[in-house]
């Protein structure tokens, strides 16, 4: 118990931080206010830890908690090893300054397809859950139906089903390598454009027939990349710099279908005695059973795990996983998912473990967005049951 804690050599871009809708666990959470700074926190070094894991939790930076303890080598730190953790206001001026004053972004429209959730819309349109429900007059549980206009309150370039007008100047394309499981349809929705859209670009058609390796020019979507904020924060560049590193990984090998990540899913919890129901239903939350995402946060893929979290899955079912891999992937969010089960009083407790951090629900209890999360995860078990 007395052997230092190392940082894990990982096939993946490793930067990572703290999210609401991503995994995280054994760090003290940091509650988000709008006052001055406050006094420096303590934290008790776990079995697990890592700096990088702890700065993500208490939204931090390695450098400032190195500095803070003097810390020669910060991959090396102890189990009860008790660090400083900087104050709340020298983080926000060192990780998220707080811009000039401006005015305030126009709104803009999305319209919702399916597997969309207010969550993942305010992610790609750089603005928060509470806006848009506030926005959109939307109910506790942030229900949304397919084919919903909903209003995008700071978000005018957001890119969506329903893009803002054209310029002048026609918009770049991009291209797409077909990959199994692929349906024009599929990969429109993927990339916020429309089947005739694709269908017209690419000469296809009527049954709209590709096949796997074809190259397909996208108009007007060329491949995003991951932004910095989610959630009304703000992440380091170097956060969001690995974020991006493994989405154009993620883009470059190909991934699954949604209906075969789905599969995964279902079949990695039944194996690992975790209900499938529930499973799926958080997977269908994080990325609408999508592979091919990472979060500003450098959460990655169908089950949007960080990669201080996916090293702490490793450790649970004792071999290294890489959460690029679509099956290691689901077996990290799966197996954490399993130890929150394990740990928590009840359903929603543990539910909310997933997106907040155990830590944070244990010393903060349920934040607003955390309960709709809960809400809305219990809502999609019934379609999965």
């Amino acid at each position: 118990m007395s052997q230092p804690v190392t940082a894990r050599s990982e096939g993946l871009r490793r930067a990572a931080t703290g999210t609401g809708a991503t995994i995280a666990l054994a760090a003290v959470a940091v509650t988000a206010t709008g006052t001055g700074a406050h006094a420096d926190d303590q934290y008790t070094v776990r079995a697990g830890d890592t700096v990088s894991h702890i700065a993500a939790r208490t939204r931090t930076s390695v450098a400032a908690i190195a500095q803070a303890n003097s810390l020669g080598d910060a991959s090396k730190i102890r189990i009860g090893q008790v660090l400083t953790i900087p104050s709340a206001g020298a983080r926000a001026a060192s990780t998220a300054p707080a811009p000039a004053a401006a005015p305030a972004p126009a709104a803009a429209t999305y319209v919702v397809r399916a597997g969309d959730t207010v969550s993942h819309i305010a992610a790609r349109s750089g603005t928060t859950v509470a806006a848009i429900v506030a926005a959109n007059g939307l109910d506790a549980r942030a229900r949304i139906t397919i084919g919903q206009t909903l209003t995008v309150p700071g978000a005018a370039a957001a890119t969506s089903s329903a893009p803002a007008a054209p310029a002048a100047a026609a918009a770049p394309s991009g291209t797409y390598t077909v990959v199994k499981g692929d349906t024009v349809t599929s990969i429109a929705a993927k990339l916020g454009t429309t089947t005739a859209t694709i269908v017209a670009a690419n000469g296809l058609d009527a049954r709209a027939f590709i096949r796997i390796g074809q190259t397909l020019t996208v108009p007007g979507t060329a491949p995003q990349a991951v932004g910095s904020t989610f959630a009304g924060r703000t992440y380091p560049d170097a956060v969001v710099a690995a974020a991006n590193a493994n989405l154009a990984t993620l883009r470059a090998g190909g991934v699954p279908s949604k209906t075969a990540m789905q599969a995964k899913v279902a079949a990695t919890a039944r194996a690992m005695g975790v209900d499938a129901s529930l499973a799926q239903a958080i997977a269908f939350q994080e990325s609408g059973f999508n592979h091919a995402v990472v979060s500003p946060a450098n959460a990655i893929g169908t089950m949007q795990v960080i990669p201080s979290s996916g090293a702490w899955a490793s450790d649970l079912v004792g071999r290294r996983l890489d959460l690029l891999n679509p099956d290691d992937n689901v077996t990290a969010g799966v197996a954490i998912l399993r130890a929150l089960l394990r740990t928590a009083p009840d359903l929603p407790t543990a539910i909310a473990g997933y997106y907040q951090g155990a830590a944070s629900v244990q010393r903060n209890g349920m934040f607003a967005d955390t309960r709709r999360y809960v809400a809305n995860v219990q809502t999609h078990m019934t379609r999965f049951g």
